[in-house]
């Protein structure tokens, strides 16, 4: 079964833009993944195509209508997960890429204005995902983020799929720093351990530049991780 993506937006132009590109762009015209694309304005109800109104309660801004939204994504819910982009959403971690790319697809509803009507939220039980702790004009930047994250880790698409174990996030930590040729540039030598030829001994210096990456730039991402060791050996050893 092919991995399907269907967005739901205001902007159907904007794609596949980047995804039209690189491994994404490949791997689309080989047929290792379908993008299509659909006009939320083609289920407006007046002749202006308006698709949004004033918030009940009052404030700034406006609300994407339930009525018009809905009707953009009923043809689209079959069984493939529902995606809303918000900032208030949970986090797209490389978890969640992972397990996505592991399923049938996705349908994504790329929000504009202010909001969109939580009434459809919770009658299509759209999972709510954010991109990072910002606000966008829109859901497509987003949606794009979220698609190449997805795309590149379907079968066929990366060249070695030993590249996508070694990526940051993977095992809870950020990715060690890379070199190559040449192996003095600009009097900065690359370390010597990465020209010893010693296998061995190169992982463990990956994986200590690994760990001292992550400890320092996301120390959230440090504790969480030994957070979730600890509690494993304590579920497995039965400690209290």
């Amino acid at each position: 079964m092919i991995w399907h993506a269907s967005v739901l937006t205001l902007f159907p132009e904007m794609f596949p833009g980047p995804l039209g590109q690189s491994l994404a762009g490949r791997a689309h015209s080989d047929g290792l993944w379908q993008l299509d694309t659909h006009d939320i304005r083609a289920h407006a109800l007046d002749r202006h195509r308006t698709v949004d109104d004033t918030p009940f309660g009052g404030g700034a801004g406006m609300v994407m209508r339930p009525d018009i939204l809905d009707a953009a994504l009923v043809p689209h819910i079959d069984g493939r997960p529902a995606i809303y982009l918000t900032p208030r959403g949970v986090p797209l971690t490389q978890r969640v890429v992972a397990d996505l790319a592991a399923g049938p697809g996705v349908v994504i509803l790329c929000g504009r204005y202010e909001a969109i009507d939580q009434r459809v939220i919770e009658a299509r039980e759209l999972t709510e995902i954010s991109v990072g702790d910002y606000v966008l004009s829109g859901g497509e930047p987003a949606a794009l983020v979220l698609l190449d994250a997805c795309v590149r880790l379907l079968p066929g698409v990366m060249g070695a799929a030993a590249s996508a174990e070694d990526e940051s996030f993977t095992d809870g930590l950020l990715e060690y720093p890379h070199y190559t040729r040449p192996a003095d540039w600009q009097g900065r030598r690359v370390p010597d351990i990465l020209l010893s030829g010693n296998h061995a001994a190169i992982a463990r210096w990956r994986r200590a530049e690994a760990e001292r990456t992550t400890r320092e730039r996301r120390p959230d991402l440090w504790a969480a991780r030994h957070h979730t060791r600890a509690g494993t050996v304590a579920s497995v050893t039965g400690a209290a």
